[in-house]
């Protein structure tokens, strides 16, 4: 299908990608060794106008549209590390844009300048240990305080959560349960009543993923984002853009996996001859070739309805369903080519199989998603 980006998106492509090649990826195993990246890379990040790309001019963004952001995605999927393209991607894709959907200007000032300029990290706190898709279930709870509100509760697997200055964060402010009464505060972390807990996991191992504890934290009242009580309608305005993103950067990943298993297979020489002389794994190949260009084709015709205005929430579900599952099986077949060489940590491919396996469970799991499918098919 015909690409939706112009040629000045190929010309931020280039730009990204220099700054992928030259800046991050030479750092990344060493990252990933370490467990964390610096902070550092969302300042030099900022310094290159690649956090704002879809924000204004007036809040420091660069004025562009979600094509730039899209372009952003699929690039930092070539970094070397999916931890680092998940704290970049989060803060730029989950976590700043409710900040400026319903932010007031002195929010704007306070919060989305300064993450745009990559001076301050921010982080989306929403998950809890018993309200994952079920977000009507969360408990973490603000009660009026003087002048502010009080905050109380637990998240977990937020990502960036231990780095974060603010966290945008979903509390309950009325009622026990449900939808309604869910409001969203803008949460500083440099504060006693906050404390993050660093995670171990599977994959991402460059990222922080952490528990967040709230014991009486401080929230001023102008730190309400968007209106009491109504915070369901912030949770589910973003949730298509993260999802296509996830998306976006599944098809590159798998793009990036092709790429390197073609080339080793053509320098690995086995009874004499180079692996891709064998047509078992030619066919192989072909297939892996097969399956990213179908989840290219989805994927691109649910971001060009997103960016148009559509209603694109079947197309979209369609597009993070697809992608995320044949990811990871995509990069266990990329995996089986190299064979023993595979499953070396020399090789990325190792990493990437790791790191694919969030797909199918973050920004909704492949159930909800199927759940989500039924529902506008009118099963």
């Amino acid at each position: 299908m015909p690409s939706p980006f112009t040629a000045e998106h190929e010309d931020l492509r280039a730009s990204i990608r220099r700054f992928v090649e030259t800046e991050l990826r030479p750092n990344a195993a060493r990252w990933e060794d370490e467990r964390w990246f610096p902070n550092e890379v969302f300042a030099r990040a900022g310094e290159l106008g690649f956090l704002g790309l879809k924000y204004p001019e007036s809040v420091g963004g660069q004025g562009g549209d979600h094509l730039h952001d899209a372009v952003w995605a699929e690039e930092l999927a070539r970094c070397g590390s999916g931890g680092v393209a998940a704290g970049l991607g989060a803060h730029t894709g989950i976590a700043t844009p409710p900040i400026w959907t319903f932010g007031t200007p002195d929010q704007h000032e306070r919060y989305l300048a300064p993450a745009i300029r990559g001076e301050r990290i921010a982080a989306l706190a929403i998950t809890e240990p018993d309200a994952g898709s079920d977000v009507a279930a969360l408990r973490t709870r603000a009660r009026p305080g003087d002048g502010g509100w009080i905050v109380s509760g637990s998240k977990t697997y937020i990502t960036n959560g231990v780095r974060a200055d603010v966290l945008v964060t979903a509390v309950r402010t009325s009622g026990d349960g449900g939808h309604h009464g869910i409001s969203f505060l803008l949460v500083d972390t440099d504060q006693p009543g906050v404390r993050a807990s660093k995670l171990e996991k599977l994959g991402w191992h460059a990222s922080d993923t952490a528990e967040i504890a709230f014991d009486e934290a401080f929230v001023p009242a102008d730190n309400m984002l968007g209106e009491q009580d109504e915070g369901f309608r912030l949770i589910m305005a973003n949730f298509q853009w993260e999802r296509l993103l996830m998306a976006l950067g599944a098809v590159a990943s798998m793009q990036v996996a092709y790429e390197r298993t073609v080339a080793y297979a053509r320098e690995r020489q086995a009874f004499g001859r180079p692996l891709t002389g064998f047509q078992a794994l030619r066919h192989e190949l072909a297939d892996i070739a097969t399956t990213i260009h179908a989840g290219r084709c989805v994927t691109y015709d649910a971001l060009e309805r997103f960016v148009a205005g559509e209603n694109a929430v079947q197309e979209v579900t369609m597009a993070k369903l697809l992608t995320q599952r044949s990811a990871f099986e995509v990069m266990d077949a990329c995996l089986q080519i190299h064979g023993g060489a595979g499953y070396m940590r020399e090789f990325e491919i190792e990493r990437m199989a790791r790191d694919a396996r969030l797909g199918p469970i973050g920004g909704g799991t492949d159930e909800i998603m199927r759940e989500i499918l039924g529902r506008t098919l009118g099963l």
